[in-house]
């Protein structure tokens, strides 16, 4: 959980420099209410995932390996987006400007590959490494919805901005 936990503070560093760079250069935020409640229920889930290992005394079972596996395919999965994002990839729903569709055969192939290949397998992953079926049951469905806007959004900015501008 440790090596999550600085793993995930490692990627948000990226994020907050390319942030201000992308502001800085004329970029903009969308979707700024729905970021906030996703990042306040991403730091729940984990919060409760956490909390329920501790209060049920869990030990490191073939569940649990299941769940460490799919962490590291979800944290392998973001680190392969944010190469291939490089400098405009954030946490946030930014956009620099003059924004390019990345004609990466990854994004081609998955549409949204960060949710359903990182954020997905993350949430379940956690859940399953520490045993808490509680907490996924009832935090996983309001994160389904707020990550539902979010796409919602972003292929609404897919359609109208970022595609007209051309691919990369």
């Amino acid at each position: 959980m440790i090596t999550l936990f600085l793993l995930r503070l490692s990627f948000l560093k990226i994020s907050i420099k390319n942030e201000k760079r992308i502001l800085a250069d004329g970029g903009k935020e969308y979707g700024v209410a729905n970021t906030k409640l996703l990042t306040v229920c991403h730091i729940l889930f984990y919060t409760a995932c956490l909390t329920e290992a501790i209060v049920k005394k869990v030990s490191f079972d073939a569940v649990s390996a299941i769940g460490l596996a799919l962490l590291v395919f979800a944290m392998a999965m973001l680190y392969w987006v944010i190469q291939l994002l490089g400098p405009i990839w954030t946490v946030k729903l930014m956009l620099v400007k003059n924004h390019h569709f990345v004609d990466h055969w990854l994004f081609q192939t998955i549409k949204h590959p960060n949710y359903f290949l990182n954020i997905l397998p993350e949430l379940i992953g956690l859940a399953l490494l520490c045993h808490a079926p509680d907490s996924f049951s009832l935090l996983f469905p309001p994160y389904l919805f707020l990550l539902y806007r979010r796409i919602r959004e972003e292929n609404k900015l897919l359609q109208e901005i970022i595609i007209p501008n051309g691919r990369i």
